[in-house]
């Protein structure tokens, strides 16, 4: 059976998945500086040079991670299977993604010498790997930028000025939360927008902006952005927003804050909802149909890679490798939140977790089981941003903008970025630090994006709270997150208990901190919370303050 989805074949990419026609595997390069480039681009980003060409390689390589994936299936490809990560010979900046074949996954080691095999599937023939007849190891490929150094590269401030001092939260608001509600998700929207906007003090009439993220329909990751919202509501705002390529989820608030310091409006309202659970209930009802096709723009999804948890079980397992991180380490995250869960009433998952049911849980792909995984559901959260002088009569207390890091340092792609940590978490992180002078240990509460235990851990060390590669020894108990620790984290269950509200449930639950109305949950003289948003896509972090 042939697999699908199978690539796309473009002018860019042809060369690269149809190589296996006559055996060779062929990669981009640069004709000047002899640099391989992978995905295929218009010029080098080592030299510049327009000069690019398919050159071919041996077809060895360095297997550099790997993840038996128990969960997922596409057809022809049924699971259990290997997704890799294998690092090319001739350069080893070039990783691609692919499967380990005629091998047991138990063999694998990291370091092991790979050869190229391919598998024809109509026009298209996919470069898979397996060990060389003689196991033979090699050098694991370097960080482009080591993680302690990405400070190195952040960009100096332009101006004395922030333009987070222009604005303020001022309203937060949240509709049901649950699996399953079986109700548009456009409603949603509007409970939470309706809930936030009276939080404020405001009325629809005061609205003169939209925020969004990513302001589409699929898969049940939204209600249809900004044009739905107003089409319901008419407001008749003078500046949206709303995609993709922002700061993460969270972006839209960061979007906000910038639209308020340029006049362009006065009060934001922004918005996130999901409905996942309701629509992939629906799939299985045959009253909706995924997107997408037989062939897919993907250097990933051909080998299996079809969700998140594929690439960050990669960094994890060289984050075990490199410093000696374990599964109990991303168990006592997951303990953590589900314990706040518990003090939450809203949470979806409120039950008693102990190590023993983490580690026991159904395998999705290693080393992330059942527990590492957020809670996909249906629910919207809405947030006001107001102008920092109108935030002075705002019912309640205003939280203030700090700083925010949003700088992009390293690569974009998601098989050739940072090797141990979740991507675009680094960079964001050490960009945020420049533009304030508080320092980690003058934050109270941290809501750290957690779509998998692993997130966490990573924006733990690329904020400060441990240092890189201190996160085994920083976790071990859980007590240094608890509310009472060091570094409270995730204080209303997090993605991973709470819900997936991408985000922006984090925000909420920050502002709730700092306000004092957390209820059981609160974390005493909470003045300053960290809050950050997504990785792996471009993501962005966010410092917030109240003044008393």
């Amino acid at each position: 059976m042939s697999r699908l989805p199978l690539p796309q074949l473009t002018f860019d990419n042809e060369f690269f998945w149809t190589s296996g026609a006559d055996g060779v595997l062929r990669i981009q390069g640069c004709d000047d500086c002899k640099s391989l480039i992978h995905p295929p681009q218009p010029v080098c980003r080592y030299c510049r040079s327009h000069n690019l060409s398919p050159h071919a390689v041996s077809g060895r390589a360095v297997l550099s991670a790997f993840t038996v994936n128990e969960r997922f299936s596409i057809p022809g490809l049924p699971a259990p299977y290997v997704v890799a990560q294998v690092a090319i010979e001739e350069d080893p900046r070039v990783r691609l993604t692919t499967n380990i074949v005629d091998a047991e996954p138990a063999a694998l080691e990291l370091g092991r010498v790979v050869e190229v095999v391919f598998e024809q599937h109509d026009d298209v023939w996919l470069p898979l790997f397996r060990p060389t007849a003689e196991p033979e190891t090699g050098p694991l490929p370097d960080d482009e930028i080591a993680p302690q150094d990405f400070g190195m590269f952040v960009r100096p401030r332009l101006t004395e000025k922030k333009f987070e001092d222009a604005a303020a939260i001022t309203g937060i608001g949240a509709s049901r939360i649950g699996r399953r509600l079986m109700v548009s998700p456009l409603s949603l929207t509007i409970e939470a927008s309706e809930a936030a906007i009276a939080d404020a003090g405001l009325t629809l009439a005061d609205i003169d902006g939209l925020s969004t993220y990513p302001a589409m329909d699929a898969m049940g990751m939204g209600e249809g952005g900004c044009t739905a919202l107003e089409n319901a509501l008419g407001i008749r705002p003078t500046w949206i927003n709303g995609g993709m390529d922002t700061f993460g989820p969270g972006g839209s608030v960061i979007a906000a804050v910038m639209a308020v310091a340029t006049g362009m409006a006065r009060h934001v309202l922004c918005f996130r909802t999901l409905w996942e659970a309701t629509f992939n209930q629906l799939m299985k009802e045959g009253k909706v149909s995924p997107p997408g096709g037989a062939r897919v723009n993907s250097w990933q999804a051909p080998f299996g890679a079809t969700s998140a948890a594929h690439t960050l079980a990669l960094n994890a397992q060289r984050h075990f490798h490199r410093y000696g991180t374990t599964k109990e380490t991303l168990g006592w995250i997951a303990l953590n939140q589900r314990a706040n869960a518990a003090l939450n009433p809203t949470a979806i998952y409120r039950d008693p977790m102990t190590m023993e049911d983490y580690l026991n849980a159904r395998p999705i792909t290693t080393p992330f089981g059942l527990y590492d995984c957020d809670v996909p559901c249906d629910g919207a959260v809405a947030v006001v941003v107001s102008a920092v002088d109108a935030a002075a009569d705002a019912p309640k207390k205003p939280v203030y903008f700090e700083a925010v890091g949003t700088q992009i340092i390293e690569r974009t792609d998601w098989d050739q970025t940072t090797l141990t940590h979740e991507p675009q978490v680094l960079g964001q992180a050490a960009h945020l630090w420049t533009r304030t002078s508080l320092r980690p240990g003058d934050v109270d509460v941290a809501q750290l994006y957690d779509g998998f235990t692993f997130n966490c851990l990573s924006w733990l060390e690329a904020l400060g709270f441990c240092g890189i590669g201190e996160a085994k020894d920083f976790l071990d108990g859980g007590t240094a997150i608890a509310r009472d620790g060091v570094i409270p984290v995730n204080t209303h269950g997090g993605q991973l208990s709470h819900g997936r509200t991408h985000g922006m449930g984090l925000v909420h639950e920050a502002v709730s901190q700092l306000r004092g109305e957390a209820g059981e949950r609160q974390v005493a003289d909470a003045r300053v919370a960290v809050v950050s948003s997504g990785g792996l896509t471009p993501s962005g972090v966010m410092l917030l303050r109240t003044d008393g």
